[in-house]
């Protein structure tokens, strides 16, 4: 991408002065601190030029070098960006809001826009960088995208913040969404950090947004197996460089592959653990071009499985789906035949499928086919993994769990 001697001065690499490596030093100066100049395309925008990194990075993942103390801003704003001109405006007046004091960074990457995203982003500039937020831009310009994962490890990987932000270009951030995240950060380390969303248009996936925001803590651990996905949604995350590092980059297949929920399912992998403002700090916009619509849900459920198979069955000498109906039996065919014989039973409400009696697995190759018995809830023995929606049922189906005085976590998970 060619750049005017206007935008060649309008963006920079953040370079935090003399900032203390402790996590809850903030770099006060580094708000006005002119940058040097760097731009897409141009030798100055090389980030290990100015970015401390490490000698050994190469181009796929840059890892900064945390001894350094006078070149680190205290946040980075991750922005990827594809075809996201009518949201850019209302995204990066966010950014220019933010009542954070410390150093802050916005790294935009452009994954081959067409509409003119990089125009309303270098208009947008002047500003940022007069507010002392400075801007590092990157991109690609060739004739397809290369996906979120791609972007994102892009973003980071040009980037200098000690701590990351991540933000979709469709979406509104609060004015106090990166100070509050970066307060429970610096408590919370090793943690990604979330928070509570007000979704747009208003009542839209209200179920879904719903579970975002009433989770508490002990089930943002306990629900990672649920159709939802992460328990605290990747627009809002919030982490430090060193524990990103840790986990490693974001899945780079492209369109179709769900990024953030493989990286989410890492995260805990390596013992990070899970942490939620509970504060309204992002607008959360759900419309018919965003990403997630281009991950099949049959690609979700294979992750799923094998993440609790992994996690949570390896554990279990046997336990009981709760659900008899069409989910209960796709999890039942999807399981591991070793997983598969430690079922010992369905359990339901439905009566018929109760006086039925049993499950027979007819695509199995055994001889005679497994036969699971189905019992009514009250008699099937725990732990359970249930296949019933949460929030569906006008509190039906939580009253009758919550009548067998089980714990989540240990007698039971959810999965559906």
């Amino acid at each position: 991408m060619s750049w005017s001697a206007e935008d060649r001065s309008s963006f920079g690499q953040a370079l935090c002065p003399q900032s203390s490596f402790q996590m809850s030093a903030i770099c006060g100066s580094g708000r006005n601190k002119r940058p040097e100049i760097g731009g897409e395309g141009s030798a100055d925008s090389n980030p290990s030029k100015h970015c401390c990194l490490s000698p050994s990075a190469n181009s796929e993942q840059r890892t900064l070098d945390y001894k350094r103390e006078d070149c680190l801003s205290d946040v980075s704003i991750v922005l990827p960006v594809h075809n996201a001109a009518r949201w850019l405006g209302e995204c990066l007046q966010s950014v220019l809001g933010q009542d954070f004091q410390g150093s802050m960074q916005l790294s935009v990457f452009n994954d081959a826009s067409k509409d003119g995203s990089m125009n309303i982003i270098r208009k947008w500039g002047t500003k940022l960088e007069n507010r002392g937020i400075h801007v590092v831009l990157g991109g690609h310009e060739s004739s397809h995208p290369k996906g979120v994962g791609f972007a994102k490890n892009r973003a980071i990987a040009q980037s200098c913040g000690r701590f990351l932000c991540f933000l979709d270009a469709d979406d509104v951030m609060m004015p106090q969404r990166v100070r509050l995240q970066y307060e429970a950060a610096i408590i919370h380390t090793n943690c990604i950090i979330g928070c509570q969303v007000k979704r747009e248009p208003e009542g839209s996936t209200e179920r879904y947004t719903r579970w975002i925001n009433s989770l508490t803590q002990e089930q943002l651990v306990t629900q990672v197996f649920t159709s939802h996905g992460p328990t605290v949604i990747m627009p809002t995350w919030f982490c430090s460089r060193e524990w990103f590092d840790r986990i490693g980059m974001f899945d780079e297949g492209g369109k179709g592959v769900p990024e953030d929920l493989l990286f989410f399912y890492e995260n805990l992998r390596k013992g990070g653990g899970i942490f939620r403002v509970d504060h309204c700090l992002l607008l959360y916009r759900y419309h018919s071009e965003a990403a997630t619509h281009a991950v099949l849900e049959e690609t979700i459920w294979k992750n799923r499985v094998r993440f609790l198979e992994e996690r949570v069955l390896s554990r279990w000498p046997s336990f009981t789906i709760w659900n008899a109906g069409k989910q209960g039996r796709k999890l039942y065919r999807s399981l591991s035949a070793n997983n598969q014989k430690k079922v010992v039973s369905f359990c339901d409400v439905d009566q018929s499928k109760i006086t039925k009696g049993f499950y027979t697995y007819q695509e199995s190759k055994e001889k005679p086919k497994p036969t699971i018995p189905i019992y009514h809830f009250t008699e099937a023995k725990p732990p359970f993994i249930i296949c019933v929606k949460l929030d569906l049922t006008g509190g039906g189906f939580e009253e009758n769990l919550n009548s067998l005085k089980l714990k989540e976590g240990v007698d039971y998970y959810h999965f559906s």
